[in-house]
């Protein structure tokens, strides 16, 4: 059973991992500015965080698979939306539909395999980050075979359209059912409740830590990966075939490092000690990676920069989920608190970089391994799997 919520993990981060090598050939066709850019990388995020939360509880109340299935439609439809973009605004819209339907179709899906094995939760989020960087890997494969067939980034997102429904037709046959005793319905009392749960954990102050660290770890994770492209291109003065190669490296790479984390974690003994190693290490190699200039020596860096922010995401997450058992679902509804703030960042980094540069924007990013360096406790939780 685990293995359709693993594959939609891995279609979602096949989408992701084709929209951030295609940003310059987006950039150019639609004539987008780095603000605009900011825009689309912050905005649908926002907006979302104000829906998922309804989603996130009704995921723990109501009928779990329904919203699923229901969010796998709209992700089918909202990529086809983005290969039928003309401009800004179109494009902007079918982000903005697709960012709730990932969170109900991929996040409940997480959640839902989080249930399967309480006792497992950073082994599992291990598993989860893996099949999605297998399909980080893929995306920009996807789109230079596409790209070189003459079909371009449009096509690649009418294929990936496809394939979602393909998927959807698997999450049909192999989502289990919902509890029978459901109502068809969702009472009021039911989801007051929820978010009541939700509001009693933002009290504790642990949680509100893996909130945290989980957003600005990201800042070396997807928000780097956003911008990693345009970088190489823009600052680093490559064409878009060696910066695709960039993308293409830095994917392949944390696909392996996150595969042989799977067994690596059950042999850590404490992963806060680890974290907080590995987040200095990255401080350094990041900058390194901003200082140095040429093509050969930043791809070197970026290896290292890949290297040392391993196992970040699987264990936070665990972590979050480990602190708020039998609310997996609600998560989503808690994580939004976060979200909207941090979803700023890449729209910040995009505003600095139009008036001063990307080469200096990026330098923002640092807040990632600073903020774990600071934030995290000095030892593992008690509750840590």
């Amino acid at each position: 059973m685990s293995f359709v919520y693993l594959l939609i993990e891995f279609l979602d981060e096949l989408v992701f991992g084709v929209g951030e090598t295609a940003w310059p050939m987006i950039r150019r066709d639609l004539l987008l500015n780095y603000t605009q850019i900011g825009l689309l990388l912050s905005v649908p995020g926002i907006i979302a965080a104000f829906i998922e939360p309804f989603l996130g509880i009704l995921g723990d109340v109501w009928k779990r698979r329904l919203l699923i299935l229901g969010g796998g439609v709209i992700f089918a439809i909202s990529l086809a939306l983005t290969a039928l973009s003309r401009s800004f605004v179109p494009l902007l819209v079918s982000f903005i539909i697709f960012f709730p339907a990932s969170g109900a179709f991929v996040s409940l899906s997480q959640a839902t395999l989080m249930d399967s094995a309480p006792d497992r939760h950073a082994q599992n989020m291990a598993r989860w980050t893996s099949a999605g960087s297998l399909g980080n890997v893929f995306g920009p494969i996807l789109l230079g075979a596409f790209v070189y067939f003459g079909l371009g980034w449009r096509g690649t997102y009418a294929l990936l359209a496809s394939v979602s429904t393909l998927c959807l037709l698997a999450a049909f046959r192999l989502v289990p059912p919902d509890n029978s005793s459901i109502s068809h319905l969702p009472s009021f009392a039911s989801v007051f409740d929820g978010f009541r749960s939700a509001l009693f954990a933002l009290k504790r102050a642990e949680v509100w830590r893996w909130l945290l660290l989980l957003e600005f770890s990201d800042l070396m994770l997807d928000v780097f990966l956003g911008f990693l492209a345009l970088y190489f291109v823009d600052v680093a003065g490559v064409t878009d075939t060696q910066a695709g190669l960039a993308v293409t490296l830095w994917l392949v790479l944390g696909m392996l490092t996150d595969f042989l984390f799977i067994p690596f974690i059950d042999r850590q003994p404490d992963s806060m000690k680890f974290l907080r190693r590995t987040a200095a290490f990255e401080l350094i190699a990041f900058s390194v990676f901003l200082l140095v200039s040429g093509f050969v020596p930043k791809l070197i860096a970026i290896i290292f920069v890949n290297i040392f922010n391993t196992g970040w995401y699987p264990i936070l997450k665990g972590s979050l989920y480990s602190t708020l058992p039998g609310q997996s679902a609600s998560i989503m509804a808690i994580e939004s608190v976060t979200t909207p703030i941090a979803k700023l960042l890449p729209l910040l980094v995009g505003i600095l970089a139009d008036r001063f540069g990307l080469a200096i924007a990026i330098w923002l990013l640092l807040l990632g391994p600073l903020a774990l360096m600071i934030g995290l406790p000095r030892q593992s939780p008690i509750h840590e799997n």
